[in-house]
């Protein structure tokens, strides 16, 4: 019999917690010098490191090695042993299917059973691949329950990597990050969004875990972790308490998470360029003012068509209009009624909690839903009775979250000069968030023929608070 002029050497190991690659390489080193023993020539190497063989999921060198062997361009295989290639029985027939049908002949093990080419070592291969899944199995009903018994005990899930905010441990809390987290929490449930945070931490030369510029997605999860909060999740919910303390309350945890929400609706992407955008209103026809950069100037406009429906006869100068309010506001800050919406955003913590709770049962209740339907379990017309008062659940709660969660944007401002400096300091999210809180809209009149400045009978605040 012909030896290959062209095998595969393919190597797999399913946990790479360290991230290094060293028991695959050990694997291919071994195969290397069983191919130099046969006088195997190896045409290619085929690794998936940190990929299991027991989930099903698609591994993608392991699928590239089948493609080469259907087309010929590989005419032998070398493994370490049996349960790297597969630990799943249906697997393993597949993958004699692909050489039986490519008449590849040679297939070598350095351990266990060594050649699997031959008629006889198919039905040893079929049995000993029966074995190995059921040893997956054992072992990872074994993980699984060690898992929720850990999950249960408040104990740390096992990871490659530390969580941000933790040492290595994922218990002790690292002095130099856990500030950081509680600093970005309460900023984001101001009104700052994860874009601007993202860009102050660039600035600041704070990188993630893994040493890397943060991603608004990876600082969404970290804000958003239960673990923040001193709380353990399984799977998903949280279960309990952990034995780890909290470096954030579970109230601003919540609010975090109703902030998020809130934000997913609204479905902002681009960096806010305009102060009032959303806020103004036209005089003439009640339609809403849109920003309208001119190479002169920034401008606020009524504008007409099917797109916005506006009457199109009304144009602001947006840097006067933006500084008249601001200095309203500003005052405004300096009011008793403000004082006093302040003071009492403790008293709403009790029913940020119990509307988060009731947001999240509506949406579960939603995807529980699209579920059934997807399966077929309900028809078209049983999910869509079902759906409507889910959607109102869930918008209702989300109102009146952000109702509870308004003067969040308010929390630790001064008053006076120095309400001035901070405002002065602070970015345009956190800014336009504070005036979301404060005015409920405001009305722009027409303007003069010929003006060179803003007169303030134009404008007709309406406010919240």
């Amino acid at each position: 019999m012909t030896t290959p002029r062209s095998a595969a050497i393919y190597a797999r190991i399913s946990s790479d917690q360290a991230g290094e690659g060293l028991g695959v390489q050990r694997q291919v080193e071994d195969c290397r010098k069983l191919a130099a023993d046969l006088g195997w020539q190896v045409g290619g190497e085929y690794i998936d490191n940190d990929f299991s063989a027991y989930s099903g999921k698609r591994r993608p060198n392991y699928s590239q090695m089948l493609e080469d062997l259907t087309t010929g361009a590989r005419d032998g295989v070398l493994i370490y042993d049996l349960s790297r290639l597969t630990r799943r029985p249906l697997e393993l027939e597949q993958f004699f299917e692909v050489i039986d049908a490519a008449r590849v002949r040679h297939v070598r093990a350095v351990a266990g059973h060594a050649d699997l080419g031959s008629g006889d070592s198919l039905l040893v291969a079929q049995i000993m691949g029966a074995v190995v899944a059921e040893e997956s199995a054992t072992k990872s009903r074994r993980v699984k329950r060690k898992m929720l018994q850990n999950a249960e005990l408040g104990l740390p899930h096992g990871r490659s990597l530390r969580p941000f905010g933790f040492e290595d441990d994922a218990i002790t809390h690292r002095p130099d990050e856990a500030p950081i987290v509680r600093e970005l929490a309460e900023r984001f449930v101001a009104g700052e969004s994860l874009r601007s945070l993202c860009t102050d931490l660039d600035q600041r030369g704070i990188r993630s875990v893994k040493g890397v510029p943060w991603q608004t997605h990876s600082l969404r999860l970290v804000l958003s972790n239960p673990r923040s909060a001193g709380l353990r999740a399984h799977k998903g919910e949280v279960i309990g308490k952990a034995v780890w303390q909290p470096i954030i309350s579970e109230e601003l945890h919540q609010r975090v998470l109703a902030t998020i929400e809130s934000r997913r609706v609204s479905g902002r992407r681009t960096p806010r360029a305009y102060l009032l955008s959303g806020l103004l209103r036209c005089s003439k026809c009640g339609g809403t003012l849109f920003s309208s950069r001119r190479v002169d100037s920034r401008r606020y406009v009524c504008l007409s068509g099917p797109d916005h429906r506006g009457c199109g006869g009304l144009t602001v100068v947006a840097a006067p209009l933006e500084q008249l309010v601001t200095d309203y506001a500003l005052y405004r800050l300096d009011s008793p009624a403000v004082a006093d919406a302040i003071a009492g955003r403790g008293s709403a913590d009790a029913e940020v909690s119990r509307l988060s709770s009731e947001l999240a049962e509506a949406k579960e209740a939603q995807d529980y839903l699209a579920k059934q339907f997807g399966t077929g379990a309900i028809s078209s017309q049983e999910w869509e009775a079902a759906r409507s008062p889910l959607d109102k659940r869930v918008k209702d709660a989300e109102t009146r979250l952000s109702r509870v969660n308004r003067t969040d944007t308010l929390t630790g401002l001064g008053t006076g000069e120095d309400l001035r400096r901070q405002w002065a300091e602070l970015n345009l999210d956190r800014q336009a968030a504070i005036l979301r809180t404060l005015i409920a809209n405001i009305t722009i009149g027409p303007g003069t023929r010929g003006a060179r400045a803003l007169d303030p009978d134009r404008v007709q605040v309406s406010w919240r608070l």
